[in-house]
């Protein structure tokens, strides 16, 4: 069995860690370096960076922060924000990301995926899908979660499987920032027949979210949280402790 994942997220705004609830009311938190640099060295398996505005504002992703972060970060870091091309997939690997993650650039266009896998591999490819419940379905949202597309996000996440993604991050903004636990619901429904690893996130509250998480749902690969962590909520050496002791196999911390 392969060891469950903890992933800190680092959600950048104007160079800064900011949090909110529902993917609004955002509120400062820390240095992105600081706090990547703290994450890997107490434990986090992976570190996700993403520049929360650059696809609202129609700008590219901010590559002097994340070369910065990149510098301090000893374990894999996934990027996402702004990513409509194959050039910014360079961009962003170049200034030290391991893995890109695309969402409102592949849905304007698709074949990004596809392209991106050919080129760098699927293992470097993630989708990151923002869903929302919208008249008793399920609906992809983009720019932030600020806008509905109208697409299934069923449908959505098995053809990004299908065009080469090698990585599901499902977003659920409904349980963003509420701290009630992560939308198992939501997780069953659209994710529980997928090849891919599956990354959860959005609701987590307590370390027993996470336990809950792997328990119930033995097809998710990760959890994903990030207020927990910048405020100290909970330690990742603790959850991982506890995980481990509830039969669950993650990677020890030293």
């Amino acid at each position: 069995m392969l060891a469950k994942r903890i992933i800190p997220c680092l959600d950048v705004k104007d160079g800064r860690v900011v949090k909110g609830k529902n993917f609004k009311g955002l509120a400062d938190v820390a240095s992105p370096v600081d706090l990547g640099s703290f994450y890997s060295k107490c434990g986090a398996d992976e570190l996700v960076f993403y520049d929360i505005t650059a696809s609202s504002e129609g700008r590219k992703l901010f590559t002097e922060v994340l070369t910065e972060v990149a510098s301090k970060v000893f374990i894999p870091l996934t990027v996402g924000g702004g990513i409509n091309t194959l050039d910014d997939f360079d961009r962003v690997l170049k200034s030290g990301a391991d893995k890109v993650s695309v969402n409102s650039g592949a849905v304007r266009d698709p074949q990004l995926i596809c392209e991106a896998a050919k080129r760098y591999g699927s293992q470097c490819v993630v989708l990151s899908a923002d869903v929302k419940r919208v008249d008793g379905g399920y609906h992809v949202f983009v720019r932030g979660g600020r806008e509905d597309t109208g697409i299934d996000a069923k449908e959505w996440i098995k053809r990004g499987q299908e065009l080469g993604a090698g990585e599901l991050v499902l977003n659920s903004i409904d349980t963003d920032g509420v701290k009630k636990g992560f939308d198992l619901q939501m997780l069953t429904d659209l994710c529980s027949d997928l090849k891919i690893p599956v990354i959860a996130s959005g609701g987590a509250g307590n370390v027993e979210h996470f336990t809950e998480l792997f328990k119930k749902l033995p097809f998710v690969d990760a959890g994903l949280a990030a207020s927990i962590f910048h405020y100290g909520e909970v330690k990742i050496e603790d959850l991982k402790r506890v995980l481990a002791d509830e039969g669950i196999e993650v990677r020890r911390t030293k």
